[in-house]
């Protein structure tokens, strides 16, 4: 893999910025340069020492660069590519992030730069979005999917694996058609059967909100997604509009052979319905790469009294271990522990285990 390359980055956002902090931090040598329509993201990532050069827009700047990233949301893209063709060097390799590839992919061939394209999909992503919430992990074993064009050099795609799987990625080349339907039945549907599962508790909720208010844990977690960017997903369906709509089409249909099954109380079915479902999801391997992210959750006896909560807090801090979230379940249905508790990072759930049981707590692991 070359030394000392140029890295352009058109957009900044969360997985723009963690790919440049990914950058900075394994090839500190690096030269990064951005541009994003909000300038404080670029300027703030020249005070961390993330870029050494913000741009006000896009220019000449781009010519020198190995590397450019478009990052920026995708309805974007032709807008940007047709201001940066002419800057570009014809050793530039241009890659993406979005999650949906064909359109980007028709873009780049009405512009005529399929010999200078592989598609970028970096399985990762957050309910928080934007350049203050990206960090270098967050790409950590996740899948970095990328999608050549037929034109592009071999050398080139090579070259891409390399620096993908450098920042500790694990890249998975794919066509952009195949890309655009698994992703559809992996992620952009699935966004679209939780938002339409929290969306009917909220139709069909009484008038003091009792639904709500009792909302398990299961119901939690197979909705928790929904509370991603509508602005993204709205994006996405609209792209991957085909995909998305053949795999609902199976989806409604499966729903309504379960409920027939249901109906009329065909017992082996409905349990081999169950069964089948959890002997497959059971082999799926326990990775947290991909944008439905597992949670690093434990949850605690701790009893009802006051201080309770402050001092297993204080017990982490003083630990050094970071909390991302923290809350008392009070519907404990498919989980033991009344005090639950979210990290970032898989290492901390079992710190925190040690630390905490050594004090006396009872731990239970979390889902």
């Amino acid at each position: 893999m070359r030394e000392n390359l140029t890295c352009g980055f058109i957009g900044l956002g969360l997985i723009g910025g963690s790919i440049a902090k990914a950058l900075r931090q394994f090839h500190p040598d690096y030269k990064l340069i951005g541009y994003d329509i909000q300038r404080e993201n670029t300027d703030l990532a020249v005070e961390e020492g993330i870029l050494n050069i913000s741009l006000s827009e896009i220019d000449a700047s781009f010519h020198d660069c190995d590397y450019i990233f478009l990052c920026a949301p995708v309805s974007f893209n032709d807008e940007n590519l047709i201001k940066l063709k002419q800057f570009l060097s014809p050793d530039c390799l241009l890659t993406d992030v979005g999650s949906v590839k064909t359109d980007i992919h028709s873009h780049i061939e009405s512009l005529g730069l399929n010999a200078q394209f592989i598609g970028g999909h970096p399985m990762a992503g957050s309910e928080r979005t934007g350049y203050i919430n990206s960090k270098a992990i967050l790409i950590e074993n996740a899948y970095y999917i990328l999608t050549p064009t037929r034109e592009v050099a071999e050398e080139k795609i090579t070259e891409y694996k390399e620096l993908a799987a450098s920042l500790g990625a694990i890249p998975l080349i794919l066509s952009c058609d195949l890309h655009d339907y698994v992703t559809a039945a992996v992620s952009h549907l699935p966004h679209v059967i939780a938002a339409s599962l929290v969306n009917l508790v909220r139709d069909k909720d009484s008038g003091n909100g009792i639904m709500k208010l009792i909302a398990a844990g299961g119901f939690k977690d197979i909705t928790r997604i929904a509370s991603s960017s509508p602005s993204m997903w709205q994006q996405i369906c609209l792209t991957n509009t085909e995909n998305i709509s053949a795999l609902l089409d199976d989806y409604i249909a499966s729903l309504i052979e379960i409920r027939s099954q249901i109906e009329q109380h065909r017992d082996l079915s409905v349990y081999h319905f169950f069964d089948d479902a959890r002997s497959y999801r059971d082999s799926f391997m326990d990775a947290s790469s991909g944008p439905i992210k597992r949670s690093f959750t434990v949850n605690i006896e701790i009893a009802d009294e006051p201080g309770a909560l402050a001092s297993i807090a204080t017990i982490l801090a003083l630990n050094q271990i970071s909390i991302k979230n923290i809350g008392i379940v009070h519907n404990r249905e498919q989980q033991d522990g009344v005090l639950q508790i979210e990290f970032y990072e898989e290492d901390s759930i079992r710190a925190a285990g040690e630390i905490l049981e050594h004090k006396g707590y009872v731990v239970h692991q979390g889902p």
